[in-house]
Parts: C-alpha cells; structure tokens; sequence
C-alpha cells in the first residue's frame, strides 16, 4: 500500500504491509541505515511516533513504526480455522512480532524502541533475544525482572477492583466502554494523562475507565483536532478488543516467562519517561539500573505527562539519535 493515503498521513512517511508471521502487519517507515522499530503503547497506533519517523530518517536510519498485533490496520491474527483467542496476545506472541518484523524487512539486528505497552515488548525482545537486539529505548515504562507472584492478584491486593488493568480483566467491558464514542475516548485519555492532566489509574466505584478521566475544555498544545481524528480512524478498522487482551494476558505472561525469573535485561539501554507520567508512581524507576546493567541514561523530562514522544518529541527525538549514535 505503499503511496496509499491513511489517516493521519505525515509526509516523507510511507506506508505498506508486510508479512510478520502470522500476522499481515501494516507499517509506517521512512529513510534507509540501520533499522530502529518504533512500538506504540495503548490506545495508539503507529500515529504516536509521527514526529520522530522522519527526524531518524534524516539522521541516517531505518525508522520503522508499525502497527502492533490487534491494533488498527495491522488488527488481529489471521489464524486459519478459528477466530482470534485472548491467549493469542501474550509477550511470547508480541516480542516473536518483532523478530519476524525485523525478518521481514531483512534486518539481521535492529534497535527497539517502545512507548507505554510498547516498552516491556522492546524491554522483553532484549531480554529474549539479544543475539538480534541492538539495543532498547524505553518510554514511560521501566523494566520490571518476572517476580515471584502473579500480577493480577498482587494488583487486586495493593490497589483494589478500581486500578484500570484490573478493569480491563472483563472481556466484553471496556471495549464496550471505549468504543460507545471513540472520539470522546481519545480526548479523554491522551489529555487526562497529558502532563496538565489529572491522570487517570483508579476508576471511581461504579464508573468505568473514562470516569476516571476527564473532558477537557480545550486541548493540551501538543494535541490537535486531528491527532484525535486521526486515531478515531484508525480504531474504527479494528477496535478495542485485540488491544485490550495485551492486558487479559498479564498472568498468562508471567506463568510463561518462569525461566526469566528476576533476569537482567543483557543490552544497551536509555529510559525516557516524563516527571508527571503516573506510571513511574506506580513502578518506580529507582533501581533500573541494577536490572540494566548497560542502561546509559535515565531521562525525566520536567512537567512532561504520559504521552512522552508526543508531548516533547524535539527532546525525545535528540534522545533518541543519541543514544543511536552512541552504539556505533
């Protein structure tokens, strides 16, 4: 689909599918070098990274931001005979996407970045195959090793029924919640978790998701009227579902990963996260490096929320060829 007009269409930025596996996997990518794969967190699409495509490209490297399992035009495994299942998204699913993709491309080794959900797969590739991980670029969320108990029922314990990934457990809930009026879901979210927002991790009693949330008024300076359009066409394909079962597979993941337990992450990585992101409230960043050894830097940018590549993509951006530059 190369040269195909998609929502939200940056230029210098094409466009096409390629086969990863099982999965017909679209793609955003711009310039030619080395290759750096660009992963999206939740709700966002290969959209999140438009302000870094083609800043790479310019610095000399392949940047390639696809659209993950389930997720809008990539959407969910085409498996013959059956329909897509929850346990067809765990981190053995999402991390073997990433290898195939980089097959795909014919790309021996690639630098993996990720932002939010996309974090632990870039996190997690480096840990599983460092033979084709260069090195990791992880935003808003630190590397946490596999502990010693399963973290639906350790969440349920400390933060209760109202902390959202215990929310998006229910099949059938959320989706339900978020796609009743994407646009409005969109607002929510990318401003309530922006650096001027409320945040939004507990859900009040009898609410849902965006409940704990808020409408703005006007948006943060970073968002636009069509950012939001953008993603609302882009959800409209494939929905909310696939998404939302990275989260069912939580446990699933930490049964599999047994052989992981409280291993390091082996290969060169830089964290970029902003100061008023809730996520680093929850898994706090001290001690990264000890589970990093080769982790170069730990970046917080001052009043930056959540949507850390969006909201300061100059900063990040300079980050992030750095950090490139810096392996060689």
């Amino acid at each position: 689909m190369t040269g195909t007009t998609v929502a939200g269409e940056v230029p210098g930025v094409a466009h096409r599918y390629v086969q990863a596996g099982d999965l017909r996997m679209h793609i955003a990518e711009a310039g030619t070098g080395p290759l750096v794969i660009l992963l999206h967190g939740f709700p966002e699409s290969w959209y999140s990274w438009r302000h870094q495509l083609a800043a790479l490209a310019g610095a000399g490297y392949h940047a390639v931001a696809p659209d993950q399992r389930g997720y809008c035009q990539t959407g969910p495994p085409e498996t013959p005979g059956r329909a897509p299942e929850i346990g067809d998204y765990t981190m053995l699913h999402l991390t073997g996407d990433v290898i195939a993709l980089m097959d795909a491309l014919g790309a021996e080794q690639a630098v993996v970045a990720g932002h939010d959900w996309g974090a632990p797969v870039a996190w997690h590739a480096g840990l599983f195959r460092p033979d084709r991980v260069r090195g990791v670029i992880a935003l808003s969320v630190p590397y946490r090793p596999r502990g010693s108990a399963a973290p639906i029922a350790m969440l349920r314990s400390v933060l209760g029924e109202s902390f959202y990934m215990v929310y998006f457990q229910q099949p059938g809930v959320a989706e339900a919640e978020l796609g009743r009026d994407p646009e409005r879901t969109f607002r929510n979210v990318l401003c309530s978790l922006s650096g001027d927002g409320p945040g939004m991790t507990l859900i009040p009693s009898g609410g849902g998701f965006l409940d704990a949330g808020s409408d703005p008024a006007s948006l943060p300076a970073w968002l636009t009227e069509g950012d939001i359009d953008a993603y609302v066409a882009q959800y409209a394909q494939s929905g909310f579902t696939g998404p939302l079962n990275w989260y069912r597979n939580l446990d699933k993941n930490w049964e599999l990963t047994g052989a992981w337990r409280h291993a390091p992450v082996q290969v060169p990585a830089v964290f970029i996260a902003g100061s008023k992101d809730p996520v680093i409230g929850f898994t706090p960043v001290d001690g990264l490096a000890d589970v990093v050894p080769k982790l170069t830097e730990s970046i917080i940018l001052p009043g930056c929320g959540h949507w850390t590549q969006q909201e300061r993509p100059a900063e990040v951006t300079d980050a992030m060829i750095g950090f490139l530059r810096g392996l060689g």
